[in-house]
């Protein structure tokens, strides 16, 4: 398996666990609208594209007024519930011989808020959120932004890891290796993800890093 250059990672599912934070800010915009609540399940398994691409969908109309209650809510909270998924801290410390980023589809001043609560800074070299890029994910702008970022091209030395379908495909369209951590249960499985590369965790893609390093 060949090395990779760089390693570029989703935030949500893939290192953080935030949904708690999410649902609730969710919930809270459900409410002003008497929208039925989403569970922290639901959240995982529906939330796919930014809030600039779900919105519109779910609040039609009035879905900036909707956004306007998600964004109060969530920076009101967000930081009380963000913590790592297993392995995350491992795999970052195991990805220190290469340059390391970030790109999300969480926006992009909340994203950065809880890298700096997690005391990541260190790791990342760039960090993208969504409304960085002129498109989120699926669309790859937000990966070749980061490349942009790094001074770094798109090439299959480029490893983008996620958790979900979408991931995979913003990869594709960048030109840039998928790696899917985990089996994407929560969105169809691998094969719907269809990653170039898959790891069952991120244990497991620590201990390969390692022994690529």
């Amino acid at each position: 398996m060949r090395r990779p250059a760089l390693l570029l990672y989703d935030w949500d599912n893939t290192l953080v666990d935030g949904w708690a934070g999410i649902t609730a800010s969710l919930n809270a915009a459900f409410d002003a609208f008497s929208l039925p609540h989403w569970s922290v399940q639901d959240t995982r398994e529906r939330a796919r594209v930014s809030m600039r691409e779900s919105f519109p969908l779910l609040f039609g109309e009035e879905w900036k007024n909707a956004r306007d209650i998600f964004l109060a809510t969530l920076s009101e909270q967000h930081l009380d519930h963000v913590q790592p998924m297993p392995g995350a801290a491992d795999l970052l410390e195991a990805g220190r011989g290469w340059t390391q980023g970030i790109v999300s589809n969480k926006t992009g001043r909340f994203l950065r808020a809880e890298v700096t609560h997690l005391g990541w800074d260190a790791h990342f070299a760039t960090v993208v959120g969504a409304g960085d890029a002129a498109a989120d994910k699926p669309d790859p702008a937000p990966i070749l932004l980061a490349l942009g970022n790094l001074g770094a091209m798109a090439g299959t030395d480029v490893w983008y890891l996620g958790d979900t379908a979408s991931d995979m495909q913003a990869a594709r369209a960048a030109g840039v290796t998928g790696v899917l951590v985990g089996d994407a249960a929560h969105d169809g499985g691998i094969e719907r993800a269809a990653p170039d590369l898959q790891f069952g965790s991120a244990h497991a893609l620590a201990a390969h890093l390692r022994s690529l390093a």
